[in-house]
C-alpha cells in the first residue's frame, strides 16, 4: 500500500472518530471518541484522542483572522472543538484537517501519534499535554496564513482525568503513575498512565489512534485500575 492510499485510510479513521467525539461530547483528540456506557463500578470510560492542536489566541488570528470557534463541547468540562481546522508541515510530509481544540492557550502545541510523527519526518517525545520544552517544532498553515512553531509537537502519553472524589474511590492520587486493564477486543494492561486529579475534571482515560487500534477499542470500553506501577 503506498503512501497516499495509507493517508487516505488514516484520515477516514480521523473523520470517524472527529464525528464520535462531536456527538458523543468526548475529549481528543484528538486529538481526540467516548463511550456512550455510564461509569459503573470499578469501570473507567476509555476514549481516543486523535491528533490535534491547540492555539494561542495570537497563533489562533495569525491563521484564521479572528479567535477560535466553538463546535461542540468536550467531555471534559470547559474543553471543546472548534470549527477551524490547520494543516501540519513537517520535514518529510503533510498531514490535513487537523482538529483545533478551545480555549484558547498561553502557548500553541500539538498532539500527535507515532504514526503521525513518522508521517511528518519528526522524531517526537511521548509527553503530557503542557510538557513541551525542548520538543520538536512543526508549522501550521491554514488558507490564511502560516505559524512555525519553535516547539511544541508531542505524542501524548496516557492518562486518566479524575475528580477527587474518583482518586479517593480508586485509591489513587495526582501524579500518581498506575497500570490499567482495558476490557477491549485485545484486552491489554498499560503501564505508567499518569493519573491527573483535579475538582474540574470527568472520569475518563485518554488513548491515543495507535493504542486504540493495537488493543481493539470500541465504544462502550472500560477500563480498571489494576496496581501500581513496578508493583
Amino acid at each position: 500500500m503506498n503512501e497516499k492510499a495509507m493517508n487516505t485510510i488514516l484520515e477516514e479513521i480521523i473523520r470517524k472518530v472527529l464525528e464520535e467525539l462531536g456527538g458523543q461530547a468526548s475529549a481528543m483528540p484528538a486529538a481526540s471518541a467516548a463511550s456512550d456506557s455510564p461509569d459503573t463500578g470499578d469501570g473507567i470510560p476509555v476514549e481516543l484522542s486523535a491528533r490535534h492542536a491547540h492555539l494561542s489566541e495570537k497563533d489562533a488570528i495569525t491563521l484564521f483572522g479572528a479567535p477560535l470557534t466553538r463546535v461542540r463541547d468536550l467531555s471534559q468540562p470547559g474543553q471543546f472543538l472548534c470549527k477551524e481546522r490547520v494543516r501540519l508541515i513537517g520535514p518529510r510530509g503533510v498531514i490535513d484537517n487537523v482538529a483545533v481544540l478551545g480555549p484558547s492557550r498561553d502557548s500553541s502545541q500539538v498532539e500527535v501519534s507515532i504514526t503521525d510523527a513518522r508521517t511528518l519526518g519528526v522524531e517526537t517525545p511521548v509527553r503530557q499535554s503542557g510538557d513541551v520544552a525542548g520538543t520538536p517544532g512543526i508549522i501550521l498553515a491554514s488558507q490564511n496564513g502560516v505559524v512555525g512553531l519553535e516547539e511544541g509537537l508531542i505524542v501524548a502519553g496516557r492518562h486518566i482525568h479524575m475528580a477527587p472524589a474518583d482518586a479517593a474511590r480508586f485509591g489513587v492520587s495526582d501524579k500518581d503513575r498506575v497500570c490499567v486493564r482495558l476490557n477491549s477486543q485485545r484486552p491489554v494492561i498499560f503501564e505508567d498512565v499518569l493519573v491527573r486529579v483535579n475538582e474540574n475534571f470527568s472520569l475518563a482515560m485518554h488513548i491515543d489512534l495507535d493504542e486504540g487500534n493495537g488493543c481493539g477499542w470500541t465504544k462502550g470500553v472500560t477500563a480498571k485500575i489494576v496496581r501500581g506501577k513496578g508493583e
